[in-house]
């Protein structure tokens, strides 16, 4: 099937999301409270609040970056191990640290880290993003400006509202050793979301591994599948609305 056939099959956002209202933005720079790992401990028990140890999360923003010392540069730095050093995409780098048109300053990065060493990380987009011929990944992706991704990556059209976010480039550092991996995805996740929240969004898109389900139920996260699987990096990934209002049962 060519491009234009499979746009034609696209459902209109306005049919997925019916109830989604303008809403204002906003950043907030937060640490990983004490109450936050009470809270974990009195969901998970002792062994993954110990596994969340003296971590912080703190919401990065251009408005903020210079509140937090070098934190933005490491965790830069860390995207380059993961998606150049260790996974070789073919994106952007410079002077040690890896970015693309998608890091402007209407995003938020979610860093995660622990006696001043990055642990993890995800960045944050609003869909109303505008960067030149740019958006957001997932709408530029169906709109065919990106050659890695298929045009056919969402079965509706990609939303344009400030109550959908977009998250990408979601890790955790190899440096995060099997024990508190779990304790640290979960930890990140909850970050992303509060900080998602604090912008004024009640929806989260994103691609993940084609294998999201069983991370979903370990992590108690609720996500409904939004796109068809495809190709990356030797296994198969796929696009995913989170619904963070609606806590998972």
């Amino acid at each position: 099937m060519n491009q234009s056939a499979r746009r034609a099959q696209i459902t209109p956002a306005s049919t997925i999301f019916p109830d989604l209202e303008p809403a204002n933005g906003g950043s907030i720079a937060r640490d990983f409270t004490p109450r936050r790992k009470l809270a974990l401990l009195n969901r998970f028990g002792n062994a993954r609040a110990a596994a969340v140890g003296d971590i912080k999360i703190t919401t990065l923003s251009f408005r903020n970056q210079h509140e937090r010392g070098t934190l933005l540069t490491k965790y830069m730095e860390a995207r380059k191990s993961i998606f150049i050093d260790r996974l070789n995409w073919n994106v952007s780098e410079a002077d040690g640290m890896e970015f693309d048109q998608y890091d402007t300053p209407a995003c938020r990065w979610v860093v995660l880290h622990e006696f001043g060493e990055v642990l993890g990380g995800v960045r944050l987009l609003p869909t109303t993003a505008s960067c030149g011929c740019y958006s957001y990944m997932l709408r530029d992706a169906q709109r065919g400006l990106l050659q890695d991704l298929p045009t056919d990556i969402l079965f509706f059209e990609a939303p344009v509202n400030q109550k959908v976010w977009e998250a990408t480039r979601f890790f955790v550092t190899d440096k995060v050793p099997a024990v508190r991996r779990a304790a640290i995805q979960h930890a990140l996740f909850n970050g992303m979301t509060t900080a998602a929240k604090e912008a004024g969004a009640s929806q989260i898109l994103g691609i993940v591994s084609a294998v999201w389900a069983r991370w979903a139920r370990r992590l108690n996260v609720k996500a409904t599948p939004t796109g068809a699987k495809f190709p990356v990096d030797g296994g198969y990934s796929q696009s995913v609305l989170f619904n963070i209002n609606k806590p998972a049962s």
